[in-house]
């Protein structure tokens, strides 16, 4: 913890406020100090050269004594020179001629070096030049500052080189000045540094105060706490910045309290929609979407957010966001899978600016499965009634023909011409009486004339019915019986017993069509579930699997030839179906292919006292 702090505080403005004076001041005094020591070095430097240069009237002087001819005499009067030379500054004087020689010396322990050729190679370069060489040596651990001056004697336009002057300085004295004076000017550097630093300190913490203050304001600003305020210290910049960040407090508050009841009343519009609403950022990722559009897309709202809105309504084979941004309008998704059809209309706009630039995508789409089923439906049902009409008639068209070209002529024909017209004549009434039916079923305007009925009873006098047309039939095609499979217990039903009976006479019709000669239907009645369950079992040619799931859709049949040469409709089952939906019952089939086929039917059983049953009305 301490350590997060201690690197909290050196990311502090704070500190870098307290940093920032202090690099300035150590680079402003290391700059002056650098400048001062320079120029304090140069200006002593420069006294000191001054110091032990030679008097221009001893250089003239050595230069009459180095151009007499007697050596002996010169040289006494050279040493009598130097001697003379105030040589407290200087280290050692040498006077060479221009041959080389050195002719005299101001340290007496040097004496032996007179009349010596001299091997130091500034002085002769000097000879050789006649230019003044200056320059800082390094010996025995000492700094000795270095000059030769050349002494060149003029006699008209000609200048003859007499010798030289070789002077060398210890300069350990000045650089000892220098340092001594660096160090004091360091002391008070530092002095100065350490005395800024407590002053920048305390000016950074008063700058930063009311920065910091203003900053945990703005932290709770964006938790969403707009209570409190920021102290303001003054009329200068920091307190006009603390009055806007109390200011922006109340005006953020009143934005939110806004946009939080927008946001409601947007999430309430959304959530109470029909139709599913999705919108898209500009680059076309999902930000929006309401529970009715993740209802249809079988989608949690985490697992479409972020993501393109091409991959989550499956158009990214079809389209590119670009098409969708500069051709927005209607597309319809096919979303049906094994268990259920889902068709969605879905209808693309452009999110805009005043400016005209696109902010994102807002798709709206609805259901419209029941829609392209009715169209569907409809379109089938035009074309079924079409082609079943057409037969009947065709038949009929060509049997008149065949009539008013002679055949009523003959007395063999003619009836049997006049008996085809008819039962196709009647095949066209039932099924035209079938559709008027159908179709008040879907208008809603087919009227039931409902009570409670004994469902035993009814089922056994319509089954005996049919076993008196197996009786009845002097010549029947094919041999059947009916077996029957009861409860002893009373079963209860509120039905309409016509259209009910119409339901079980389609379903022992089918049954007798296509069961075989000998064949046994089996008719079962029981109580399962608080429901009532009826059967019809047949020994016919079953069902494929692939046709049980269209067995009650209109016009359907399994075997189309054989249904039309036994004068079928094909909505016999489709009637049977509404009506027994219409009693809140179900009706279902099961089948296998060259085995047979069974109906069931399944109605609320309404248990009723014995007596209410009148043993006549069945």
């Amino acid at each position: 913890m301490k350590k997060k702090r201690r690197w909290h505080f050196l990311r502090s403005i704070h500190f870098k406020i307290a940093l920032v004076f202090a690099l300035m001041m150590i680079i402003t005094l290391e700059v002056v100090g650098a400048v001062f020591v320079r120029q304090l070095e140069y200006q002593n430097l420069n006294t000191f050269k001054d110091s032990i240069q030679l008097k221009p009237y001893v250089n003239t002087s050595l230069k009459k004594q180095l151009a007499k001819k007697n050596q002996t005499d010169a040289n006494k009067q050279i040493q009598t020179i130097l001697e003379d030379v105030d040589t407290n500054n200087s280290d050692d004087i040498l006077v060479v001629d221009s041959r080389g020689n050195i002719r005299g010396t101001n340290q007496s322990s040097d004496q032996s070096l007179v009349g010596q050729k001299t091997t130091d190679n500034d002085i002769k370069n000097a000879l050789n030049n006649g230019k003044t060489i200056e320059k800082n040596t390094y010996s025995d651990g000492n700094r000795y500052y270095t000059m030769i001056t050349p002494l060149i004697n003029s006699q008209g336009n000609e200048n003859n080189m007499e010798g030289v002057v070789y002077v060398r300085a210890n300069l350990n004295p000045v650089y000892q000045n220098i340092n001594s004076i660096t160090l004091i000017y360091l002391f008070a550097a530092i002095v100065a540094i350490i005395l800024g630093l407590l002053l920048t300190f305390i000016i950074s913490r008063a700058i930063t105060k009311p920065i910091d203050a203003m900053k945990k304001q703005t932290e709770q600003i964006a938790r969403g706490n707009y209570s409190g305020h920021v102290k303001v210290y003054g009329n200068d910049e920091l307190g006009q910045l603390a009055r806007a960040v109390n200011n922006l407090s109340v005006r953020v508050e009143e934005s939110q309290e806004s946009t939080e009841s927008e946001r409601r009343r947007l999430d309430s519009v959304l959530d109470n929609m029909t139709d599913g609403v999705v919108a898209t950022d500009r680059r076309g990722n999902v930000i929006i979407i309401n529970d009715e559009a993740l209802s249809f897309l079988g989608v949690t709202k985490q697992q479409v957010i972020g993501k393109s809105i091409l991959d989550v309504l499956h158009l990214r084979d079809r389209f590119t966001l670009k098409d969708l941004i500069e051709d927005p309008g209607q597309v319809n998704l096919d979303f049906s899978d094994r268990d259920h059809k889902l068709i969605l209309s879905a209808h693309f706009s452009l999110i805009q600016r005043e400016s005209g630039f696109i902010n994102g995508l807002v798709c709206v789409f609805h259901d419209i499965t029941l829609q392209q089923k009715i169209d569907d439906d409809r379109k089938q049902f035009v074309s079924n009634v079409s082609h079943e009409l057409r037969t009947p008639l065709t038949s009929v068209h060509s049997y008149i023909e065949a009539l008013q070209d002679g055949a009523w002529k003959d007395k063999d024909l003619a009836p049997k011409f006049l008996k085809v017209t008819q039962d196709e004549t009647d095949r066209m009434t039932r099924m035209i009486n079938d559709l008027l039916t159908l179709s008040r079923m879907d208008s809603g305007t087919q009227k039931y004339d409902t009570e409670l009925v004994n469902m035993n009873k009814l089922f056994n006098y319509i089954l005996d019915r049919f076993d008196m047309i197996i009786k009845t039939d002097d010549n029947p095609k094919k041999k059947y019986s009916i077996k029957r499979d009861f409860t002893k217990q009373d079963l209860w039903a509120e039905i309409d017993t016509d259209r009910f009976t119409q339901v079980i006479d389609n379903i022992m019709n089918n049954a007798i069509k296509y069961s075989p000669d000998g064949g046994v239907i089996t008719c079962r009645i029981y109580e399962q579930k608080n429901r009532i369950i009826m059967s019809i079992s047949d020994q016919g040619l079953g069902m494929p699997k692939k046709a049980i799931k269209h067995i009650f859709d209109r016009f359907y049949r399994v075997d189309k030839a054989r249904s039309r040469a036994q004068g079928g409709s094909g909505l016999g089952l489709a009637i049977s179906k509404e009506i027994v939906e219409a009693f809140g019952g179900h009706i279902w089939v099961d089948s296998v292919e060259g085995k047979g086929s069974t109906f069931y039917i399944s109605l609320p059983n309404e248990p009723v006292e014995e007596d209410l049953w009148d043993e006549g009305e069945a």
